[in-house]
């Protein structure tokens, strides 16, 4: 179970919509909170908030919504409070969810990772992956609540999919993900089709070359 420090970045889901709060569900042993006085209101206003942001909680964030966010504070009995206070924190729209290991997650200054590859991962120290398409404009006009669902190409699709398989296959071998690891592996499963990958010989040495590579890299 992932133990909350100040500063994580975690990727977490809805799980109930409470007076002047949001529980967030964020692989810890106690459920997360997200107060109202600690987001953004979408157009990134900054306010006091009102018994009418009170009644429009659901329309910002509800069950099942999945939110990238930073711990803001831990209490003494481990539970986390959360904040979305800058723009690139907010409401997740299109991707996939893989579920790891917090123990996994390298910590790094930097979780939110354009890759070349033209997917984006976050890379959240709870063990919450969220790996999207990567956008074409950074889209700061809605203070992360306008979720995009377009529907996503079919290149971006496959993209996302090798990445899964890729971070599923580091899992396997409990390689520490970040950003070059991924990509290391994603570079290796080229030669490979998606769902050969998960394989367990195919697994085994795209591993491997990505290893080698990160040790070279290192010097």
């Amino acid at each position: 179970r992932y133990n909350g420090e100040i500063g994580d970045i975690v990727v977490g889901r809805i799980t109930e919509v409470q007076q002047k709060r949001w529980k967030v569900e964020t692989n810890s042993r106690l459920d997360s909170v997200l107060l109202l006085s600690s987001i953004n209101l979408p157009g990134g206003e900054l306010r006091r908030k009102s018994v009418e942001d009170e009644l429009a909680m659901r329309d910002y964030l509800q069950e099942g919504d999945l939110i990238s966010a930073e711990v803001q504070s831990v209490f003494s009995d481990g539970a986390v409070s959360l904040h979305t206070r800058s723009l690139k924190y907010g409401k997740l729209a299109q991707g996939v969810l893989v579920q790891v290991s917090p123990s996994l997650v390298k910590r790094q200054k930097t979780h939110f990772h354009d890759l070349p590859c033209g997917a984006s991962v976050i890379l959240g120290n709870n063990g919450f992956i969220w790996i999207y398409p990567t956008p074409e404009q950074k889209d700061d006009e809605a203070g992360g609540y306008t979720a995009n669902l377009e529907p996503v190409p079919l290149s971006d699709r496959e993209v996302i999919s090798r990445l899964r398989n890729c971070i599923m296959a580091l899992v396997t071998h409990k390689m520490m993900l970040f950003d070059s690891s991924i990509l290391y592996c994603y570079e290796a499963s080229l030669p490979h089709q998606i769902k050969d990958i998960l394989k367990p010989e195919v697994t085994e040495e795209i591993v491997l070359e990505a290893r080698q590579r990160l040790l070279d890299s290192e010097g």
